[in-house]
């Protein structure tokens, strides 16, 4: 199993690649931006009767996806909670506040390119692993399905350029899809689906390399219509 790689923390973000750029409450005392969704929370309310309600959580892949949910999920209770720059650790953190007490049936997890990247600093494929299995147990302690996404491919980082990320995607997802088959998680294979021969992402899907187009979205979104089926018949 790969997993011994080791980035450096990121500089210089805010001049390259503001979607990645954590949030000011982040920068200073809301480190997981715990403060993002908190009235949105309280405004949501329980789910409704015999609602299915699923939360998509994640990072600016999910954060810029949400917008588009009226349009591309009509009348599906979909709930965006991705936060732009975010990594494991601060997923981590809100997963209670953000996925557990909006009572889903579903959480949708998107997560670990930000890791890969050194947003908050040196990550191992090992740390990511221990966070999204944390994710998973939590989720699951509380009656929520769990579909686990994999990494969407990415052959460079314009804000941290020179990583070869690739490679570690490859990893991580391998090892996800082999951790979702041992413990009852739907995985979802956005991966190879959408990786051009670079291991990364052509123009027609993603218009930087790492964020989707309405092309990419479009993709994304029937893999995971058959995913959430997958999760909600397993109930």
């Amino acid at each position: 199993m790969l997993r011994s790689w080791v980035v450096p923390a990121m500089a210089g973000v805010a001049m390259l690649c503001p979607l990645f750029t954590p949030t000011v409450a982040a920068q200073n005392d809301d480190w997981a931006s715990l403060g993002r969704y908190r009235e949105a929370n309280r405004e949501l309310g329980p789910p409704g009767f015999n609602e299915d309600r699923v939360v998509f959580y994640g990072n600016s892949i999910t954060d810029a996806w949400a917008r588009h949910f009226e349009t591309m999920f009509p009348g599906k209770p979909y709930v965006g909670r991705g936060i732009s720059g975010q990594t494991t650790p601060q997923m981590l953190v809100r997963f209670r506040q953000d996925v557990i007490a909006l009572q889903p049936a579903v959480v949708v997890i998107l997560a670990g390119t930000n890791d890969i990247a050194g947003n908050t600093g040196p990550s191992t494929q090992a740390m990511i692993e221990d966070n999204l299995v944390s994710m998973v147990e939590l989720a699951k302690a509380n009656g929520i399905q769990v579909v686990l996404s994999s990494v969407l491919p990415a052959s460079d980082y314009r804000w941290r350029p020179g990583l070869d990320p690739g490679p570690k995607i490859v990893a991580l997802n391998a090892w996800m899809k082999e951790y979702a088959a041992a413990n009852g998680v739907v995985y979802l294979d956005y991966h190879s689906a959408m990786a051009n021969e670079h291991l990364g992402l052509g123009q027609e899907l993603a218009y930087d390399g790492v964020h989707p187009t309405e092309a990419g979205y479009r993709l994304m979104a029937g893999l995971v219509e058959e995913a959430i089926a997958e999760a909600l018949r397993e109930r």
